[in-house]
């Protein structure tokens, strides 16, 4: 995917979590997502914090000097105090802009839309849908990090020796036993969410299913 299309997706998936925010009772936000000890709420408002730039990072390193994790964790809780309206219209106002993170690329902050837009979608039921091809650009940046210190940011899984396989596109990558699922399943798989699992098939799911 070139810039443009990139920039659109991200765009489009914006809107779509705002939309799927906006629809969301109290009780809702309130919810555990995917990620573990992240409310729905506290996804949300890490999704507003896409655009820091170098004096923000070093600001929230200076407040939690105990590495990256811990100042996306941090400067998210905090962030999720903001009331519920703020957080949307923040996600929404980041439609159009190009900025992002600082020593990020629009494919990180794609990554970064499309994972926790499922975080707070899946465990509460809701469907959102995503283009397998946009996808599946997400998922192929995400296997490049292999042993580069981007994959720090996620939940380690031993993955690497696996053959992943897409059933809804012609995607595939790696080499070793295979994991067959649909794309949206394999990038949940390659970000540690466990509740992919049941949407893969393959002989190492059994064991990727007592490792997670």
């Amino acid at each position: 995917m070139n810039d443009d299309e990139l920039w659109a997706a991200i765009d489009h998936h914006r809107g779509r979590t705002a939309d799927l925010l906006d629809d969301l009772s109290d009780d809702d936000w309130r919810r555990p997502s995917l990620c573990d000890g992240w409310t729905v709420r506290d996804v949300a408002a890490h999704l507003t914090l896409q655009q820091l730039g170098l004096g923000d990072l070093l600001r929230e390193a200076f407040r939690h000097p105990a590495g990256l994790n811990t100042i996306i964790r941090e400067s998210a809780r905090r962030k999720a105090a903001a009331p519920t309206d703020q957080l949307i219209a923040e996600i929404r106002a980041m439609v159009g802009s190009r900025r992002t993170n600082f020593g990020v690329t629009a494919q990180e902050t794609l990554i970064d839309i499309l994972v926790h837009s499922l975080d707070i979608a899946v465990p509460l039921g809701r469907r959102l849908e995503m283009s397998p091809a946009v996808t599946a650009a997400a998922l192929t940046r995400i296997r490049s990090y292999r042993g580069k210190s981007k994959a720090r940011v996620f939940r380690p899984l031993p993955t690497s020796g696996l053959t992943l396989t897409a059933t809804d596109i012609a995607w595939t990558d790696g080499s070793g036993p295979e994991v067959r699922g649909p794309i949206a399943a394999l990038l949940m798989l390659a970000t540690g969410r466990r509740a992919a699992l049941d949407e893969l098939s393959g002989a190492p799911v059994a064991a990727l299913r007592d490792q997670m």
